[in-house]
């Protein structure tokens, strides 16, 4: 039987969202969670239903993610504020440095989905594990087609590698009891989210785990590469309680304004570079370099500290970057502002 009124707790509603109302919009405006996101308005669900939300003119759907919480108006059906979140998944939008494009928002759980086969890419997985972190969010690795391995356990030894106390489960996606490997990180109030390239299995798990048929694709066996069957993220119930969150496959993860989840991705490395002997150490043939000893000693891969620089300086360059245009934009709205004044003057009498 599919839920159509849940209650605002089933839905995922907290204290920390109920505490950011007033009295006027407890008593006039209605809560409700953002289920798709479309391109001049918002699907949502409320205690009342499902609705269809127009947006204000200082909103754009860019702004909005699946997951959001936002007031409503029940009268006009328009949506008023958007509440702040909890936790988010963002990444630099393509070809524009000065905006984030939001993946999802106020999620539980991030199921961040590799699988046992050449796809497998430790670079790739410590950018997901970055966005994780730096939007709040507790990451599990998944890793699938472990059926097609043989031996899945040289691959769950590169995942500790890399996060050592992130939880990891190998499995096979189309197994019986692939959604009961899942469970315990879902549940009456919880929301959960995939990230991972097409054709890992994402959309066969959160098949099994919603009991809906979402759309699944073969995997072209040239590059090992799958054919983009999501294709747009939507919030589905799950039955024992909770939310799931698909997501297209992305193959371009661009960090920007990441720097704390990069250095938790790396944690390893970051506090070993506390107790280098100079504060702006670059970790290489400095004397007294902590991270080096470690690599000297084999406590560190170096291909995995090269990581970890590249990631460093391209989030700083992008973050520089927007944080000029930023600045850009503020000088241009003051000229905007000052030139509307001048017209003004030049009216008045």
């Amino acid at each position: 039987m599919t839920r159509t009124t849940p209650m605002l707790t089933d839905l995922g509603w907290s204290a920390d969202f109920l505490r950011q109302l007033d009295m006027d919009e407890l008593h006039l405006l209605a809560p409700a969670r953002i289920s798709a996101v479309h391109r001049d308005r918002v699907s949502a669900l409320a205690e009342d239903g499902p609705a269809l939300l127009t947006l204000p003119p200082d909103l754009s759907s860019g702004d909005l993610a699946v997951g959001d919480w936002v007031l409503a108006d029940p009268d006009t059906g328009r949506l008023v504020r958007l509440l702040d979140r909890r936790s988010r998944i963002f990444r630099r939008a393509a070809g524009e440095a000065s905006r984030e494009q939001l993946i999802v928002a106020n999620v539980d759980t991030v199921f961040i989905t590799t699988s046992c086969t050449a796809e497998f890419n430790e670079a790739r997985l410590e950018r997901y594990l970055a966005l994780c972190h730096a939007g709040g969010i507790p990451p599990v690795l998944v890793l699938t087609k472990a059926d097609q391995a043989g031996d899945p356990q040289p691959y769950l030894d590169r995942l500790r590698a890399i996060a050592p106390k992130v939880p990891a489960i190998a499995l096979d996606a189309r197994a019986p009891d692939a959604a009961t490997r899942l469970r315990d990180w879902c549940g009456p109030g919880r929301t959960v989210a995939f990230l991972g390239m097409s054709g890992v299995g994402k959309s066969t798990l959160a098949s099994a785990l919603s009991g809906r048929d979402l759309a699944t694709g073969a995997v072209r066996a040239d590059d090992l590469k799958g054919r983009h069957t999501t294709t747009a993220r939507e919030l589905h119930p799950l039955p024992g309680g909770g939310w799931l969150i698909d997501t297209p496959g992305m193959r371009e993860l661009r960090l920007s304004d990441m720097a704390g989840g990069i250095d938790e991705t790396f944690a390893e490395i970051t506090e070993l570079a506390r107790d280098c002997r100079f504060a702006d150490c670059r970790h290489g043939p400095e004397p007294g370099c902590a991270v080096q000893q470690a690599i000297t000693a084999g406590r560190i891969d170096t291909a995995r500290l090269e990581r970890w620089r590249k990631l460093r300086a391209e989030d700083a360059f992008h973050s520089a970057s927007q944080a000029e245009l930023r600045k850009r934009s503020r000088a241009t709205g003051k000229l905007h502002k000052s030139a509307k004044r001048v017209k003004a003057n030049r009216r008045d009498p």
